[in-house]
């Protein structure tokens, strides 16, 4: 699905994507009639749909992508990097010094909202295309859900935000409404709704590898509805994912046996991925003016050591690449790994590694990041053998992917739903124990407290924790220490550029 497509239709201002030289046509102002021309059969279409997945993997400029901002955000990461200065847009979030000019708001807004334009542009050229009608259907059903899945982000990010269901010149942009919020989860609920049925139980991973499921629709729909704390919704459309607790399902998902393998390359579309966020080290970026542009996962390059070299071979010390040191993990994160009797969970061993350690045995030697606790993020910092040897430069093309929706992940939610909303608590019990049977440890009661630590390591790094957080109403509790005010760092102030000759409005608490 990582292509570059070309004629695909993008405007400016508040939709817009930050286009790299040519390989985005810019239709408005300077070429209507070329849209207006397109999509006329199914391969066209196709590149349309393209289009639209391509921002879920979105590096905006300033290095601002999607999971490295929430990880920073979040009491399991700092900033890091090289000072208080470098990447400002993530250290405002980190230290809550956020303001409507400094933060990751504008990329994370630009991010959805360009694709949320791609869904529209296709919808409302599907209609008309000569294709195969369910061909067509599934296209429909695909735009639905990814136009529900960007709305989602963003309606988790922002207070109030505009509303589009259908293609929007630029010269209209400035009139834009912001709606309620209740609207906006409306649509997302019909849009959903409307596109299961029409999405597919099975793809070829080989061949549509990327594309949304029936059970990412779903999985989706459940996340939304424990979002609204709608739990008996949520259990039933989680459930229709999950199946048998450690067991079957309908659309052949399942807990891969070693937790470890989830972060391997090799292991990209495996069974316990729902919905995952495809990068690759095949379009060899080497334009660092062109940051936005990247399709490879820069958090490989952000989350190793910075001045990172292996002293002693044969000693255990990771084989990391030297990085730019971001996304350290938090002492706060390694204390929950440790339980009572000081043993450690034992998906600890491959989330974080301590480099400080290695140091003072003189196994490896390092640079201190800003913010250095000795710690780092080992499911993403990226390591030699995976070290891109194509063209370009190595920094901008690494090829892990993120899963945004896993099987761990929505047993957890599924058993959250059903212990918040007083449903089936053997069920829930059986939820929390496959997962942490996965990885050899023993039950613990199914509480809210409880899953929601399970989330904490099982997901620690994936960019779920800012938002467990928000949803359980523990963010002014848990974030306290990085300068959280509650009532204000729930969300994202709207994008100071954006306020600018339109009629959206600050949200008040950043006024």
């Amino acid at each position: 699905m990582k292509k570059i497509i070309k004629y695909i239709a993008v405007v400016v201002s508040t939709v817009t994507l930050t286009a790299c030289s040519d390989d985005f046509l810019e239709v408005e102002p300077r070429g209507q009639s070329l849209e207006s021309n397109y999509y006329r059969n199914a391969e066209e279409a196709y590149n349309g749909l393209v289009a639209a997945y391509d921002p879920i993997g979105w590096v905006g400029q300033n290095y601002v992508a999607k999971e490295f901002a929430l990880n920073a955000a979040s009491d399991d990461f700092y900033a890091g990097g090289g000072n208080s200065q470098d990447v400002p847009a993530i250290q405002a979030w980190s230290n809550y010094t956020l303001d409507p000019a400094t933060g990751p708001q504008e990329e994370l807004w630009r991010r959805s909202y360009s694709g949320i334009y791609r869904t529209n542009v296709l919808l409302s050229k599907l209609p008309n295309t000569e294709m195969d009608e369910q061909l067509r259907s599934r296209f429909e059903a695909e735009m639905k859900f990814l136009r529900a899945y960007y709305y989602f982000d963003l309606i988790r990010l922002f207070e109030r935000i505009p509303l589009f269901t259908e293609p929007v010149a630029a010269s209209e942009l400035g009139n834009a409404m912001q709606v309620d919020r209740a609207e906006v989860f409306a649509q997302i609920e019909q849009d959903l709704t409307e596109a299961i049925p029409n999405l597919p139980t099975q793809i070829d991973a080989a061949t549509e590898a990327g594309r949304a499921t029936q059970g990412a629709g779903k999985a989706l729909l459940g996340k939304v509805y424990l979002h609204l704390e709608k739990f008996g919704e949520a259990a039933q459309q989680l459930s229709d994912v999950n199946g048998t607790p450690g067991g079957t399902n309908q659309y052949g998902y399942k807990l891969l046996e070693n937790f470890g393998d989830l972060f391997e390359n090799e292991n990209q579309f495996n069974e316990e991925s729902i919905f995952e966020v495809i990068h690759t080290s095949a379009s060899n970026w080497g334009d660092w003016d062109c940051i936005g542009c990247t399709e490879g996962n820069l958090l490989n390059q952000m989350s190793a050591p910075r001045g990172y070299n292996i002293l002693q071979q044969g000693k255990g010390a990771p084989d990391f690449i030297a990085g730019w040191g971001f996304n350290i993990p938090t002492e706060k994160l390694v204390d929950a790994f440790i339980y009572n009797d000081g043993s450690y969970d034992n998906r600890y061993k491959y989330t974080i590694s301590n480099l400080d350690s290695l140091e003072q045995a003189g196994i490896i030697s390092y640079e201190e990041s800003y913010q250095d606790t000795g710690y780092f993020l080992k499911k993403f910092a990226g390591e030699q053998e995976d070290r891109s040897t194509g063209g370009g430069n190595f920094e901008l093309n690494w090829s892990q992917n993120f899963y945004d929706i896993r099987l761990a992940d929505t047993y957890l939610l599924e058993a959250e739903a059903l212990v918040r909303g007083g449903g089936d608590t053997n069920r829930a019990q059986a939820l929390l124990d496959a997962v942490r049977n996965r990885v050899g440890e023993e039950s613990v009661p199914a509480t809210f407290e409880n899953i929601l630590r399970e989330r904490r390591l099982e997901l620690a790094g994936e960019g779920h924790r800012w938002f467990d957080l928000q949803r359980a109403g523990l963010a002014a509790q848990y974030l306290e220490f990085k300068g959280y005010v509650e009532g204000k760092h729930d969300k994202l102030p709207i994008p100071l550029q954006d306020l600018t000759n339109t009629q959206l409005e600050q949200d008040p608490a950043y006024q």
